[in-house]
Order: C-alpha cells, then structure tokens, then sequence
C-alpha cells in the first residue's frame, strides 16, 4: 500500500526542472474580437471625453476642467471593469506601459510644447523662465527627498534610502499644469504669468526625467556620497548633450528646408511628411546615443518652430500646425484617460498612509521653497515696473500640479525598485496625481479670482510690440542693497538682448529665407495645448 501511495505521489508531482506547459492560445478569430473590443472601448472613451470637455467649457463649468474629466472618465470605466468580469485579454489593452507612454504619447505633447511657444513674451522671460524650470526644480526635488528622509528618520512616515528618496522627489517634481494654462487662457490672465507657468511647464519635463534618471543610475552603481561629483557631471552631460542634439536636428532642418526647394505646390506632399518625420529622428537620436529624447525633442520643436516654420509654403504651414496640435490633443486627452483606467485597475500599497500624508505636506513645502526663492533671485535682476509681483507667485506656487510625466516615471520604479519600496512611491504618486488634477485643477478659476490676476491689463503680446520684449531695462533704481550678486543676475538679463541681436542679426537670416515683417507670425500662434480647440 505504501509503495502505491509512493507510486501515485511521484506520477502526480512533475520532476524536479520540469516547466509547465503554456496556456492554449486563443483561436486567431478570438484575439482580433478581443482586441477589437479593446480599441472600441478606448475611442468610445475619447469622444466621450471631448464631447464633455466641450460641453463644459462652452458653460464655463471650471469646477471639472477637460483634464480632470478624462482622468474621471479613465477611473470609472477602470473601477467598472476591476470589479465586472470583463475578460484579462481585453484588460491588458488598458495597462499603462511605460515605453508606449514615453515613445508614442510624450513626444507629440513635448514637441508641441516647443513648437507651440510664443517667442515674444517667453524670451521676455526666458531667465526667469530658466530659473524657475532647472534651479527650481533642482531645489524642488533636493528638498522633497530630503524631507522624505529625514521623515523616515524621525519615523514619521515609511523609511526608504537616501537615493530612493531624491528619485522620489525628482520624479514627484515634474509638473503638469495642463488644467490651470487652460483656465489661465479661457478667463484672460497676465501674459508674463501665462508665459512663466508654461515654460516653466515645458522644461519642467525634461529636467525632472534627467534628475531621475542621473539618481537611479547613481543608485545602479554605488553609494551616492562617493558619486556626488560624478552625479553632477552626468546630469549635465545628459542635459547638454539632449539640449545641443535637439539644436543641431533643428537646424540641419531648417537648412534643408530653406535650400532644397520643397515650397512648391508639387512638392508639398514631401515637404510636410518630412516636417513632421524630424521630430521624431530627434528623439530616437538622443535615446539611440544614451541622452534624453525629451530634451532633444522639446529644443528640436523650438528652434523647427522659430527657424524651420518659416521655410515652408503657406500650405504646408497650416498642415503641419493643425497636424501636431490635432496629435498632441490627442495624445494628452489619451494619457489622462489611460492614466485613470490604470489607477483603477493597478494594485496599490495603501499600508502606509502616513507616507502619502506626509509627503503631500512636504511638496507642497518644497513647491513654496522653489517658487518663492527662485522669483526672489529673479527679482534681484528685475527694475521695479518688471519684478514678479507677489500674487503672480503665489498663482505659481498653486499651479504645481502633477500629471502623467510624474505618473510614469513612478511606474517605472516599480520595476526598479525593491517591490516595497517601488509600491509605496508609485500608490503615492497616484494619490498625489488624482488629488492634484481633482481638487487643484477644479478650483483654478475661483483661485485666479482670489488673487486678481483674471484679466489683468497686459494681456497681450502686442505689449511687447515697442522692444520685442528683450530691450534692457534701466538699472539705476534700487542698487545699493546686494550689489555683487544683483550686478551678475543683471549682466545675465542682458545676456537674452545679446542673444536676441545674434539671433535677428546672424541666425535668421542664415537658417531661414524670412524678411522682418514675418516676425510677428510667430507670435499670434496660440500657446495652450488644449484650449486651441475652443478659440473663437
């Protein structure tokens, strides 16, 4: 009996090494039904968020901006779903995969960002600008990591490393204030203040991916402590070398544009799938060479916009603008909606509440730190009618919401991190995206009202008609206090009017065939991702 009862156990249990058979496929038929529904349910989704995002915007209905609806839209469907038994095939067309978010999703959005600037008012503050997006956000994620750790120390919240806790903070630092630009726009705010939230927005990306990215390498290899230097030096070989591959592909653009005779009618078809192709071969150059597509495709939508736009023909002009708003508005609407399905269908770490808890107390600090400090040195710089009034700060400390950037570099610590410690940051993370989008973006309109800055008088970019926006203002007011580091903020403000001779006097009329009247063209393009749909 015994040796039976060997016998039945041994026939049962698969010998050592032994792998088990795959799961049967499904039948070819079966697969093309599932992801039919798939995509059907996703296109459903996006015109139900446009038709609503109309609709509330054409009754002024700022209480649930489009951004917030989609997430919304994303987030009922996906609860629906995680507790129906809807088929795990037809799921998995609704995970959110990083490489899809970061190949296919961001680049539209990032070139557009780029493309879309108006050079007038942000080149009026483009050191401003400058300050808040790469020192600020330096000191936005110095300051929420450290936080986070010392947090740990005192045993207030879940202890992670002192590396885990910078990429937090880098990751966490990325802002996305697609909801506030809109309102801003919709009920006609400042345009310094509409220029500073959103170019600090558009660099605001590209700084955050290579500050994570510098401290997961960091983390790959050693200790941090004995890699500082290092650290530095590898950030600033990633930014500058994404920042000058992005250049370099816009003006071989521009160059090919303006001497390969493309501007006829013939020709146009060529002339505008070649546009739209160079963006691309941006970002895949600077992933190809190890640097940050998004930075090279961002510098690569700026310098296509101010030198390559005014090569084409009238035509080609209006395709390729219509085309890459038509795709980023596409694209944006699709991450806030796949965002939301993923929040709802992923599985979080909701253990550590005192981590989410205290860590929304802390960024909000570090946002105010950031805001604060950086307009204070910009300040310094600035005469007295030009300085960064206190109500304008405030609007910008409010304006730091966190979006789909912040959502997928947290997803990507899921896998790089050990499986604690990446679950509680990517729960986190999502807390802080669904609180911010929600709450933040829906009292954008009643927090503008409540600082006075709806329609403020210079509201427009014919302000900056009489001196381009660049002439150096007098500095013989107020110079007594501060001197030597007033005197370098100053001679770097004037260093944006020497650039801007080089530009007009050299670059211009080098990389483009444009005669000075063209100038202004630039500048009537309208800066809003989203709110293009809706001007009239």
């Amino acid at each position: 009996m015994a040796l039976e009862l060997s016998l039945a156990s041994a026939s049962a249990s698969p010998p050592a090494g032994w792998l088990a058979p795959p799961p049967p496929l499904a039948p070819p038929g079966k697969e093309q039904q599932v992801a039919g529904v798939g995509i059907l349910l996703q296109i459903s989704m996006l015109v139900l968020s446009f038709v609503l995002g109309h609709v509330l915007r054409r009754h002024r209905f700022y209480y649930l901006p489009e951004a917030s609806a989609s997430l919304l839209i994303g987030l009922v469907v996906g609860g629906l779903a995680n507790i129906s038994n809807t088929e795990t095939n037809t799921r998995t067309w609704f995970n959110f995969h990083e490489e899809f978010f970061f190949l296919f999703l961001l680049p539209p959005i990032i070139f557009q960002s780029g493309f879309s600037l108006s050079p007038k008012p942000f080149f009026a503050n483009f050191g401003a600008i400058v300050t808040f997006a790469i020192l600020g956000t330096f000191i936005a994620s110095v300051v929420t990591g450290v936080l986070v750790y010392l947090g740990g120390l005192t045993f207030l919240m879940y202890k992670l490393p002192l590396v885990e806790c910078l990429m937090f903070g880098a990751l966490i630092s990325a802002t996305d204030p697609v909801t506030v630009l809109s309102i801003f726009q919709e009920l006609g705010s400042d345009v310094n203040l509409y220029a500073l939230v959103f170019g600090e927005s558009v660099l605001n990306d590209a700084m955050a991916i290579s500050l994570y990215r510098t401290m997961s390498s960091v983390r790959s290899h050693a200790a941090a402590g004995e890699n500082f230097f290092m650290m530095i030096l590898q950030f600033l070989e990633t930014f500058v070398g994404s920042m000058s591959s992005g250049v370099g592909v816009g003006f071989i653009s521009a160059l090919l544009f303006k001497y390969a005779g493309l501007d006829v009618d013939n020709l146009q078809n060529l002339e505008c799938c070649l546009f739209v192709l160079f963006p691309y071969f941006s970002y895949m150059l600077a992933e190809g060479l190890g640097l940050s597509g998004i930075v090279s495709i961002l510098f690569t939508g700026m310098v296509m916009k101010h030198y390559t736009f005014s090569n084409l023909s009238d035509n080609s002009q209006r395709f390729v603008s219509a085309f890459f708003h038509l795709l980023s508005s596409l694209a944006e609407t699709f991450v806030f909606i796949y965002m939301g399905f993923d929040i709802a269908m992923e599985e979080h770490s909701w253990s550590h509440v005192g981590f989410i808890f205290f860590s929304i107390i802390f960024i909000v600090v570090a946002r105010a730190v950031n805001v604060f400090s950086c307009a204070y040195l910009v300040n310094m710089s600035r005469p007295e009618h030009r300085r960064i009034p206190l109500k304008h700060q405030k609007a910008l400390w409010f304006s730091g919401l966190r979006g789909a950037m912040a959502f997928a570099l947290a997803l990507q610590s899921v896998h790089e991190l050990p499986e604690g410690h990446g679950k509680t940051i990517f729960t986190t993370t999502t807390a802080i995206v669904v609180l911010t989008v929600l709450l933040i973006g829906g009292s954008t309109g009643t927090m503008l009202e409540a600082l006075d800055v709806v329609g403020d008088e210079n509201t427009s970019i014919e302000n900056y008609e009489d001196n381009n926006g660049y002439m150096p203002p007098t500095y013989e007011e107020g110079t007594s206090s501060g001197g030597g580091l007033r005197m370098k903020l100053k001679q770097f403000h004037k260093s944006t009017t020497s650039f801007t001779a080089l530009d007009k006097n050299y670059l211009t009329p080098f990389f483009t065939s444009q005669t000075d009247d063209d100038d202004d063209d630039f500048s009537e393009q309208p800066q809003n991702r989203r709110v293009q749909f809706y001007d009239q």
